[in-house]
């Protein structure tokens, strides 16, 4: 069974951290490439970073600089490594595996 598990988010203050994991399952991790999306209060879902199977990362230029995707092939795992939080960045944030594999989100909330 195919599976993505984030986890990782809550609340945080302006200018603070947070560290998302997303844990996968049910497929040869190592070949594809992962990516974190975000949908912000009322907006569409939108790609916030990628990393390729060979550890080729990219990010968005609005969490440039802020931002960091990771993963490891032996633990299954991609993290997003999330710095300078603004309250714009508040919103649920997916993990997905290729094309068409989601996780359920998790929920960040950037507030003082």
């Amino acid at each position: 069974q195919v599976q993505l598990v984030e986890s990782g988010g809550g609340l945080v203050q302006p200018g603070g951290s947070l560290r998302l994991s997303c844990a996968a399952s049910g497929f040869r991790f190592s070949s594809y490439t992962m990516a974190w999306y975000r949908q912000l209060i009322g907006n569409q879902r939108e790609l916030v970073a990628e990393i390729t199977s060979g550890g080729r990362a990219s990010t968005v230029d609005d969490v440039k600089g802020r931002f960091t995707i990771s993963r490891d092939n032996a633990m299954n795992t991609v993290w997003l490594q999330m710095n300078r939080l603004k309250p714009e960045d508040t919103g649920v944030y997916f993990c997905k595996a290729g094309m068409s594999t989601w996780g359920r989100g998790t929920l960040v909330t950037v507030s003082s």
